[in-house]
């Protein structure tokens, strides 16, 4: 565990979701026949990572490094999902819950465990499938489901 690492990126995606909850606040909060508003689902995911943020940058001062443990930095798996997140939030409206975050979940799973194509594609597609029915079937919210152009 890199100390210094872990607290940079527990201040970045902290920021991510701020910026998840802003924008779900520029998002109708309710839309006709809803119940629940197309601005919960976003704002309740950048409560939960504003959370495991503080959680994370918690952490980094009861860990105590080893001496002599050497500690390999993931840089590159950091920025690439770190990217796909402001990729997947810039996109969300325009192509859709359902494709953005199937594409979205499927890249993470790719940068942290390469090669498990199979394993990953169905996680993707079965979160992304049974979240957009759960919350627009049974509870009858409303969530961009496909992209606009459909």
């Amino acid at each position: 565990m890199d100390v210094k690492f872990d607290r940079i990126a527990a201040v970045l995606f902290l920021l991510v979701g701020v910026l998840f909850m802003y924008g779900s606040r520029q998002i109708a909060s309710s839309a006709y026949g809803s119940v629940v508003g197309p601005d919960i689902f976003p704002l309740v995911l950048g409560g939960i990572l504003i959370l495991l943020s503080l959680r994370l940058f918690y952490e980094t001062f009861r860990y105590q490094v080893k001496s002599g443990e050497k500690v390999e930095m993931q840089y590159k798996l950091f920025v690439i999902i770190f990217i796909a997140t402001l990729i997947y939030v810039l996109t969300l409206e325009t192509i859709g819950y359902v494709i953005t975050t199937f594409v979205f979940l499927l890249v993470c799973f790719q940068a942290m465990e390469k090669g498990k194509w199979i394993k990953s594609f169905i996680i993707s597609a079965a979160f992304s499938g049974i979240v957009y029915y759960v919350f627009v079937d049974i509870l009858k919210g409303t969530l961009p489901g496909w992209p606009v152009w459909f």
